[in-house]
């Protein structure tokens, strides 16, 4: 994680219709549910009970206007990085109150989050309570043959419980990233740092082939891999520097052939990092030998303008856009949090063709742990959990107020930004439609919502955030 928070800029480019997109019944005969999260924290993924429907309403109020005729891209879902640290601190939990919380974030209740992506590090990240890969060897020994592989450093904590999730939700999606490669393919054969040596750019993609094997075997299926975490970050613990034209030459000549040769179907997602850098992801597009194995690109925001998203779909419009990492801190307030992660993570990455929308870690224990020495010491996770009890904080509810009602397979429609009121609307495989609006001035404001011309009237309490659904 890098960099500076960048503001965000509203991007209204419609595009063309999905050949996929759900059926949009009529207006239905009455009823609009929604649910209200405050900055102040009085309404927490709270259902109004204030009676709203659609009529033939007149007034001189800002008008929001929905059009399910104008289709944007399919969303994939929402969720979280289940780091191993985060799987050690759920794991700590009596089986009964685990159960419960999985349920609670996984499943499809009336009350669960709805959680059905999720990204996993290969090996250790740095909310890791130690640095690892799965093929560690003793210092001046390699091993080229993989002979040492072994998932066993996940075998304790993350393994069982992904298990565990995939039996609450078997169509979850798993994005699988490495922090860093085994040290001793690396130039300073250290965790921190280095480039991969360019004489096992083969077998580190072997590696990433004997990682998706051994994964499907446990009965986990790898459904994408990005080759570098933040691969312009070198100074984390663990990391790895890759530039462009590296990853491009390891995709093209050694990872995309590897996984055609050992029928891998995982897709290859690239970059993985922050938005200020949008010709990363362009270079490698750029190189026809690399994109012909390329599913899409992946960004964070530590640094750039959410519209960088837009920027690369443009310019390759057949690749998918992916929004994979953002942290909240543990010296920032729930409002400013809440207001700036769903205005530039959800509502933003959404009107800028991302198919996914992703928060950082998913659980940390009261000390924000664990972590790698020199790991992030105020990564604050979506839930903190100690003594048995599980605290849900900012990020939780950011996730919630769109995982719990957007469904993968919804597709984005057009909605109007207007003023401090920011919109991301869906829809849904059922035909539902879903409106996110955030308010992220600090005074109530009254609106419109208008659809198929008929409007209603609503109001919105500063710094919050309502999910509308009809």
């Amino acid at each position: 994680m890098t960099g500076l928070f960048a503001l965000f800029a509203g991007c209204n480019k419609h595009g063309t219709g999905t050949s996929n997109t759900p059926i949009d019944p009529p207006l239905p005969p009455s009823g609009i549910s929604y649910w209200l999260t405050t900055g102040d924290k009085n309404n927490l993924l709270t259902k109004q009970t204030t009676p709203l429907d659609f009529s033939s309403l007149t007034n001189t109020l800002p008008t929001i206007n929905v059009d399910s005729t104008q289709t944007f891209q399919t969303i994939d879902g929402f969720g979280y990085t289940l780091t191993s640290g985060s799987a050690e601190v759920i794991n700590q939990l009596d089986p009964a109150g685990k159960n419960a919380l999985l349920n609670e974030l996984f499943g499809n209740g009336e009350n669960s989050l709805g959680i059905n992506f999720l990204r996993i590090g290969i090996g250790a990240t740095d909310l890791s309570a130690a640095v690892y890969s799965y093929d560690d060897m003793p210092a001046g020994q390699t091993d080229p043959a993989l002979l040492q592989f072994s998932l066993s450093p996940d075998q304790a904590a993350l393994i069982p419980l992904l298990k565990q999730i995939v039996l609450i939700n078997p169509s979850i999606r798993l994005l699988a990233t490495p922090w860093s490669a085994p040290a001793w393919m690396k130039d300073n054969n250290n965790s921190i740092g280095g480039s991969l040596i360019p004489g096992y750019y083969q077998v580190y993609a072997n590696y990433f082939v004997k990682y998706i094997q051994a994964m499907q075997a446990e009965g986990l299926m790898i459904y994408a891999i990005t080759p570098q975490n933040e691969p312009l970050h070198p100074g984390n613990n663990p990391s790895m520097y890759m530039t462009a034209a590296q990853q491009a030459l390891f995709i093209k000549n050694h990872l995309g052939p590897s996984f055609n040769a050992a029928g891998i179907t995982a897709k290859i997602i690239i970059y993985d990092h922050n938005c200020d850098r949008p010709d990363y992801p362009l270079d490698i597009l750029n190189d026809a030998a690399a994109r012909q194995y390329i599913d899409g690109s992946a960004f964070h925001l530590y640094a750039g303008n959410i519209t960088v998203l837009s920027q690369v779909y443009t310019a390759f419009p057949d690749k998918h856009i992916y929004f994979t990492e953002q942290y909240t801190s543990s010296n920032s307030s729930f409002s400013g949090d809440l207001v700036w992660h769903l205005r530039n993570v959800i509502i933003g990455s959404m009107r800028n063709y991302s198919r996914v929308a992703l928060e950082w870690n998913l659980a940390t224990n009261p000390a924000y742990g664990p972590h790698t020495s020199g790991g992030c010491t105020i990564c604050l996770g979506a839930l903190t959990i100690g003594s048995g009890m599980v605290t849900r904080n900012v990020s939780y509810y950011i996730i919630a107020q769109v995982s719990r009602f957007i469904p993968a397979g919804s597709v984005r429609i057009a909605s109007d930004n207007y003023g401090n009121l920011y919109t991301a609307a869906f829809l849904r495989p059922d035909g539902k439609k879903v409106m996110i609006v955030l308010n992220d001035a600090g005074t109530t404001q009254q609106f419109n919502i208008k659809f198929k011309n008929k409007m209603l009237a609503t109001v919105l309490p500063g710094n919050s955030a309502a999910t509308y659904i009809w």
